[in-house]
């Protein structure tokens, strides 16, 4: 035993020089040193912290700090007497009452709306758009609809291959991407045409994409309606359903390393939440700290399959809260709401380093 520590003592020794910080760990304190030296690894790391993402934060070891007996044996009285527990996560009291936790809520998650049914504001609370913005969301919204008119009539006719509508969600598109900077990266589904029209995409653009020609941005080697624009900053649609969110995620925590004033926002639908990556994406910006927006349309349908089908939850929205995810549900037929949630969203997800879960019913 003594001439196994010995000998990995000189090799750790030996490694010192390529290891660069690490190298500089006592393997036989690890949590001391986490613990009192954080000055000395924060010329190596830059992790924003959770309070703002112009600030750099280091490794803590508060994660591991509830599996150590003696934490453990400390923290079962308050300084109240009551019993708690150092769980995992954080504090948690005792309980005598065998209550499993139930299902479904008591009452189902509000929506968030602006205006009612005949059109008028249900409350002064939101931020008002000038007359030239709302001429602007209008005249697109407009112009979405007759853009989908035309090319899915000339795919019925054989004249294109494959064309996916966005109506009865063009309050969502437009209204999402007007909240929106033109630096924030977008990872599209497939009904986001008119986020990338309201950025300045021309007709004769989308037409180039769908009929493939040479002037098509991806030279022909996407499926139709498959659009991407770097100068717009909308990553190119994808056919995998929902491989999008994990990228989004990805991008939005690079962002915060370079410490941008930008977030990112992915779009999916019902039946993106259905899959692995809809689960791994949430967890993985919950734990980083990603600014990033989860935009889910729940149209009930995905492309097929209802909701009944797919899951038992309460909607998309309540997802977030499971992962750690601020989340709310909007009226995607209220274009006001949706600006408001998503102007408040991208500066929550920017100012505060977290990401947001955005649920629209269209």
């Amino acid at each position: 035993m003594a001439f196994y520590v010995s000998k990995s003592r000189r090799i750790f020794s030996g490694l010192n020089p390529k290891m660069g910080f690490l190298g500089t760990i006592n393997p036989g304190s690890w949590s001391s040193y986490f613990t009192h030296n954080h000055a000395s690894l924060s010329k190596y790391l830059r992790y924003p912290t959770t309070k703002s993402c112009k600030q750099p934060t280091l490794f803590t070891p508060h994660r591991f700090k509830s599996v150590r007996p003696d934490n453990q044996l400390d923290s079962m009285h308050s300084d109240n007497d009551a019993q708690v527990l150092n769980f995992p996560g954080g504090m948690v009291k005792f309980t005598s009452d065998l209550k499993f936790m139930s299902e479904f809520q008591e009452e189902r998650i509000h929506c968030y709306r602006v205006l009612d049914d005949c059109g008028q504001p249900v409350s002064d609370e939101f931020v008002q758009i000038d007359e030239e913005t709302a001429m602007k969301m209008y005249k697109y919204m407009v112009t979405l609809q007759t853009m989908d008119t035309i090319f899915y009539e000339a795919q019925r006719q054989g004249r294109i291959s494959f064309y996916v509508t966005a109506i009865g969600e063009e309050a969502i598109n437009i209204a999402s991407a007007a909240a929106l900077h033109m630096d924030d990266l977008v990872f599209p589904q497939y009904r986001e045409a008119g986020v990338l029209l309201w950025r300045g995409f021309t007709l004769q653009e989308f037409a180039n994409q769908c009929f493939g020609n040479k002037y098509d941005n991806g030279k022909g080697r996407q499926m139709p309606i498959h659009y991407g624009s770097n100068k717009h900053n909308y990553f190119t649609v994808a056919s995998t359903v929902a491989t999008q969110v994990p990228h989004a995620v990805g991008a939005a925590y690079s962002l915060k390393m370079d410490r941008r004033d930008a977030c990112t926002i992915t779009y999916f639908g019902d039946g993106g939440s259905s899959t692995g990556d809809f689960h791994a994406a949430l967890n993985f910006a919950a734990v980083m700290e990603a600014p990033v927006i989860f935009f889910c349309r729940n149209n009930g349908w995905a492309i097929s399959t209802p909701v009944m089908d797919q899951f038992r939850s309460d909607g998309i929205v309540v997802r977030g809260q499971a992962y750690g995810v601020r989340s709310i549900r909007v009226d995607g037929n209220d274009a006001l709401a949706v600006y408001n949630a998503v102007r408040v969203a991208r500066k929550m997800a920017i100012s505060e380093c977290r990401p947001i879960l955005i649920e629209v019913t269209p």
